[in-house]
């Protein structure tokens, strides 16, 4: 059986069930997996359906489930949830394929997988026959926090708290949190970005004030800090492989590439763990926008925040601060808590850390980084639409410019699967002004152009967004962040279910 373990100290060992519901280590560490021993090959699962896909993926990793737990989580989450039965389509595009991770309740990719944690979480609340309520904090970025609100609304035994940058999400992301439904839901704006968001939610694992407040309440997470977050990202990478092999467009056992727009590594760190079950993934092709700082470290191995931040039309990847990637040096470095330990007190005492040189090499064979400047992205939506009639979002327009800047410097030929993350629509504005030089500043107005000249559908949650009565418009300072959460979790046990 796989243990998880605290990047930070390997002897902290949990479940994989108890791991999803605390989320965090207690020490600030990330529960990671001891050994990936296991291998799952391209032809176990080029027959299967996506939920039976997703079955044996996700049971192989969370082996503490029984086959019946994961089969009814599987179910319970990819079902009419989705806008197509395939959950993820994979469209041909002349540079590549586009693996459409947008279909579900939110129209982005983080629904994959916060679809099926609620279903994980209250299996494991089961299988430990608990009456607490478990507490969820979240940060976003911009997507994750719609997502684990559409998830975890009015899940039995959950209250869930998502904490978002006040200026820096786009108006369509901003709309869909403060519009949430659910008795057991709340949203709260940071006058800050979202690494202070993220900053507080791990702070308070470990706050004495908030664990003060914790009368039969249990904190987690819904980021991807929480390992039930990142497990079910790495079956859309066998589904896209899969769905190649089956076209004919490759043969079994042919390597391939992908390119993910990259903020807090999780992503990314899918595909990487997919490779080390045996999917044939030649490179991980890691974008960002402006905000750089994965692009910096994978070239020269040094890891440092001490750069301006950045607001761009790709917020999601508005991030200096990537929690993920400390379970890839965990990893890399031969399960060395002592040394990522090292390298995390480095990165909050000194803003900054250096890796050895033979981890960077090893980090490099399967990974490279690249950044894409406003422009570019720009003109990479411009262009596609352009020339193929194909709606992409910035984040999307990022991991394309950055899959055409590594075949340009490498000439590779392997076939690239660019990971889209997003709804078009979710980003109307500068969308719309990339494609058709058109400034429209109402978001939902420029939503209805950008379908009048494109014919794509608007999807069903953001059609009727504009008509939903906003629940949700307060703001805190971040100095007021562990007050705030701690009066939340006295709320949060004081409840009538």
């Amino acid at each position: 059986m796989i243990k998880y373990v605290s990047s930070r100290n390997k002897q902290e060992a949990v479940s994989s069930h108890e791991a999803v519901i605390h989320g965090l280590a207690e020490d600030g560490g990330l529960y990671t997996p001891d050994h990936i021993a296991q291998k799952i090959l391209p032809q176990e699962i080029l027959n299967c359906s996506y939920p039976e896909m997703a079955a044996k993926i996700i049971g192989t990793l969370l082996d503490d489930y029984s086959a019946e737990e994961i089969n009814a989580c599987v179910h319970g989450a990819y079902d009419a949830h989705f806008d197509t039965e395939e959950i993820v389509p994979l469209t041909k595009i002349n540079d590549g394929y586009l693996m459409e991770l947008w279909h579900g309740p939110t129209s982005a990719f983080k629904d994959i997988a916060l679809t099926i944690l609620p279903h994980l979480m209250i299996s494991a609340y089961q299988k430990e026959k608990r009456n607490d309520t478990i507490a969820i904090l979240t940060a976003t970025s911009g997507d994750t926090g719609k997502a684990a609100l559409a998830g975890f609304s009015d899940v039995s035994h959950t209250a869930i708290t998502v904490f978002y940058p006040e200026i820096g999400v786009s108006p369509i992301q901003k709309r869909q949190m403060q519009t949430s439904v659910g008795r057991n839901v709340d949203v709260i704006a940071v006058k800050g970005n979202f690494d202070d968001c993220q900053r507080m939610v791990k702070q308070a694992m470990s706050d004495p004030e908030v664990l003060a407040s914790l009368d039969g309440v249990t904190l987690s997470s819904a980021n991807s800090i929480n390992i039930g977050r990142l497990v079910p990202q790495i079956v859309y990478y066998y589904s896209s492989y899969a769905k190649l092999v089956n076209s004919g467009a490759i043969a079994d056992g042919d390597r391939v590439n992908f390119a993910v727009p990259t903020g807090n590594f999780g992503d990314i760190l899918a595909g990487w763990i997919a490779k080390q079950l045996g999917l044939p993934i030649h490179k991980l092709i890691c974008a960002s926008n402006r905000n750089h700082v994965l692009t910096d470290f994978l070239q020269t191995g040094v890891y440092s925040i001490k750069r301006p931040f950045h607001t761009t039309m790709s917020p999601s990847m508005d991030i200096l601060i990537s929690s993920n990637l400390e379970r890839l040096l965990f990893m890399m470095s031969g399960n060395d808590d002592a040394f990522v330990k090292e390298m995390m007190q480095q990165l909050k005492q000194n803003g900054r850390y250096a890796v050895p040189q033979e981890l960077r090499k090893k980090i490099q064979e399967s990974f490279c980084g690249y950044w894409t400047n406003e422009e570019e992205c720009s003109a990479a939506m411009h262009d596609l639409f352009q020339c193929e009639h194909v709606l992409i979002d910035p984040h999307t327009a990022v991991a394309m410019h950055a899959a055409k800047q590594y075949k340009a410097e490498t000439g590779d030929k392997a076939p690239c699967i660019i990971l889209s993350t997003a709804s078009p629509y979710k980003f109307s504005h500068d969308v719309l002004k990339a494609v058709a030089d058109e400034d429209i500043a109402d978001d939902f107005a420029a939503m209805d152009r950008l379908h009048e000249l494109s014919k794509m559908p608007i999807p069903q949650g953001l059609a009727e967004l504009k008509k939903m009565p906003v629940r949700f418009r307060r703001s805190i300072e971040i100095k007021d962040g562990m007050h705030v959460i701690a009066d939340r979790m006295k709320e949060i046990a004081h409840a009538e279910d």
